[in-house]
């Protein structure tokens, strides 16, 4: 196939996922809350199940009117919603979806790109809560910069476990030399990775910077329309990033029964379930306070991620 004409289908791939599977992952949200918490309302819209009830959403943004406050740093205020979403699409090119080259993107240190980018995206936050000209927005800011600086180092040292049992750092690479005896011995490793995901996310019960029972909407509180809304889905795409994540990174990724022809399936399908296991939480959990949430990282999450290292180490030493 031509280079160009190659380069394109990729690019068309990549956004075409960024703009279903983040809408997808919204629509579930929906229906699995309406189901586990009895609200009837997403019920409703379009009829059959409610099918309609994320068109109904996209209206109701578009007919909001998009307010910028009087004291408000305008050029930042307007930019911050889109710092927050970009970086999950650029992550989006490196992840490996299924065998045969199967990626937008090869990159060589695809595992420190994902992780650097997934960090740049709670720049929107900062830069929305910084820009908004209210306290509540500056105080949701702070502490969404507190937790990304408490949740990155357990990330970081989770996913170097992976790298070190694998050998590379490269995301197709980790998944050539995955073997389903990982699993087991890097169990603890997953556990830590998805729970500091899902604080950097800033989703329950990790959503102290976001607690409308304190500080309003944290960051968020001055967004309308459209740009609330970019804010939103760049949740909901960061909750697929992070899935397809840790589906690549311990879980096989497209690894799986038949999964030479398809092995894509297998990633959608782990990534599914992990989002399905997001939005469970959200349901299950009570928020962690802010004392709990920072003690959390640092005195259980750090310890079982150096732990999880330990553990590599030796079994790479007893396996060679």
């Amino acid at each position: 196939m031509n280079p160009t004409l190659d380069m394109v289908l990729r690019a068309v791939g990549v956004l075409v996922v960024f703009m279903v599977l983040p809408l997808t992952v919204g629509q579930a949200e929906h229906k699995v809350m309406a189901h586990m918490q009895g609200r009837l309302g997403p019920m409703y819209a379009g009829g059959f199940h409610g099918w309609a009830q994320l068109v109904a959403d996209g209206v109701k943004f578009v007919q909001k009117e998009d307010i910028v406050p009087t004291g408000a740093d305008r050029r930042v205020f307007q930019l911050a919603p889109v710092v927050a979403l970009l970086p999950y699409l650029v992550v989006l090119i490196a992840i490996p979806v299924g065998p045969h080259g199967f990626v937008g993107a090869t990159v060589d240190a695809g595992l420190f790109f994902v992780l650097a980018m997934m960090g740049v995206g709670v720049l929107g936050s900062l830069m929305a809560g910084w820009a908004s000209a209210n306290k509540f927005s500056l105080l949701g800011a702070l502490r969404s910069a507190a937790q990304l600086m408490a949740y990155e180092l357990p990330m970081l040292l989770a996913a170097a476990s992976v790298a070190m049992a694998a050998g590379t750092v490269s995301l197709p690479g980790l998944l050539s030399a995955f073997h389903w005896w990982w699993i087991p011995w890097q169990l603890v490793g997953g556990l830590v990775f998805f729970t500091a995901g899902l604080a950097e996310l800033q989703r329950p019960p990790f959503d102290m910077p976001v607690a409308d029972s304190e500080i309003i909407f944290g960051a968020y509180t001055e967004y309308t329309g459209l740009r609330f809304a970019l804010f939103l889905l760049a949740e909901y795409a960061g909750i697929v990033v992070l899935c397809a994540l840790t589906s690549v990174l311990y879980l096989g990724g497209w690894h799986g029964p038949w999964s030479g022809s398809v092995g894509w399936l297998w990633t959608l399908v782990k990534t599914g379930l992990l989002a399905f296991v997001v939005i469970w939480l959200r349901v299950s959990y009570p928020r962690l306070r802010e004392d709990q949430l920072q003690k959390f990282a640092w005195t259980v999450l750090i310890p079982l991620s150096l732990l999880q290292i330990a553990l590599t180490g030796i079994v790479k030493v007893v396996i060679s």
